[in-house]
């Protein structure tokens, strides 16, 4: 940790994913994140969370792991966000996810 960090802590899932937050991701992880980089803990409603870590000058954001994160990390095009702002949440689209398995627990 440094010294005094005063920025402020932001969690971040998914949905919630900027395209400013992905390129950081991506720039610091390039190659994935493994699991010595993952940082857990128990959220205010007792669960356990994951995340992966990434700051800017002002906001350490821990980003909640999934398997929509990995994949679009992996398919990460600058270009796909030009017509976006950095900000914009709803530029960040769910992937297309292949199926592993015709079971399925949603009923």
């Amino acid at each position: 940790m440094n010294k005094k960090d005063n920025r402020k802590r932001v969690i971040v899932d998914f949905k919630k994913l900027t395209p400013e937050i992905l390129s950081l991701l991506v720039q610091k992880y390039p190659d994935g994140y493994d699991d010595d980089q993952i940082i857990s803990f128990k959220n205010a409603k007792n669960e356990w969370v994951e995340c992966v870590e990434v700051s800017t000058e002002d906001t350490k954001y821990l980003v909640k792991v999934s398997t929509k994160l990995a994949v679009t990390m992996e398919n990460y095009d600058e270009d796909d966000y030009e017509d976006y702002d950095s900000n914009d949440p709803e530029a960040v689209q769910d992937p297309e996810l292949p199926i592993e398995d015709e079971s399925s627990d949603e009923d």
